[in-house]
């Protein structure tokens, strides 16, 4: 004898079984491995700037700086800072640069303060010259606004 199938109850049982969806294995995490920032080395210094110090040592600048602002100012990527002896001299050195850089193919360099000779600049582009009396270049120091260390 066969048996009769068992009629389905339409009524819900209280207790249903709610099954939950099977966990799934846990991710293994990746491991960030802490690596040490590299130290920063000065850029090689740009043709432009050995021109220019190649130059400046020429017409026997004195203390000459360079301070390298690559990251630190959107104006140039280094800055020159050299004395003169007095202010002939330090207008001749700024024509000198001035002319040296032309003649290497930079074009013509805008120089500003040549006429007192106190404090001459020299724009050459990436790379911009401060030329000084000493007394002047006391007074504005320079090194020290850019945090390079005073001369004195």
């Amino acid at each position: 004898m066969k048996k009769a199938p068992a009629k389905k109850s339409t009524k819900k049982n209280a207790k249903q079984v709610i099954r939950k969806p099977a966990k799934k294995p846990a991710k293994k995490l990746a491991v960030k491995k802490t690596v040490a920032a590299p130290v920063k080395k000065p850029a090689p210094p740009s043709d432009l700037l050995k021109r220019i110090l190649t130059s400046l040592d020429d017409d026997k600048a004195e203390n000459v700086v360079t301070i390298d602002l690559q990251g630190r100012s959107a104006l140039c990527d280094a800055a020159v800072i050299a004395s003169g002896r007095s202010s002939r001299h330090v207008s001749a050195m700024a024509d000198h640069l001035a002319r040296k850089l032309k003649d290497n193919g930079y074009g013509t360099r805008p120089i500003n303060g040549q006429g007192q000779g106190d404090w001459v600049l020299v724009d050459a582009g990436d790379v911009i010259v401060h030329l000084f009396r000493p007394e002047v270049r006391d007074y504005y120091d320079l090194e020290g606004m850019w945090s390079v260390g005073s001369r004195k």
